[in-house]
């Protein structure tokens, strides 16, 4: 297995960026009639990630992920960037041409 950044071009500046997870999303929960001192610490999936990429890049999240997993996975890496993992370069390179003739120069992936 290997695993990949996965960037697309900011939709802003154009050049490429990708998202980092810096600490678990924290969810707090609220009662219509009572108070609930509770939060829950929820760490995102490598999709999740992706879909906060929404607005950010010059592409679809959703699109990406469709194409992403035809070849490998989404994945959140050990110091929370948004990877793609893949089974051997054959299928990295595969992933590559696939994106590039999907998003053209939009999305890439880097070790």
């Amino acid at each position: 297995m290997i695993r990949l950044r996965l960037f697309g071009r900011c939709r802003i500046y154009h050049d490429p960026v990708s998202p980092v997870l810096r600490a678990p999303a924290q969810i707090e929960w609220k009662a219509w009639f009572r108070s609930i001192d509770l939060v829950t610490p929820q760490q995102l999936k490598g999709e999740e990630l992706l879909l906060r990429t929404r607005g950010w890049w010059t592409v679809e999240p959703k699109d990406v992920a469709e194409v992403v997993k035809k070849h490998g996975g989404l994945v959140v890496g050990e110091e929370g960037e948004l990877m793609v993992e893949l089974a051997d370069q054959k299928v990295a390179e595969a992933l590559s041409t696939a994106l590039s003739e999907r998003f053209g120069d939009q999305v890439l992936i880097s070790p």
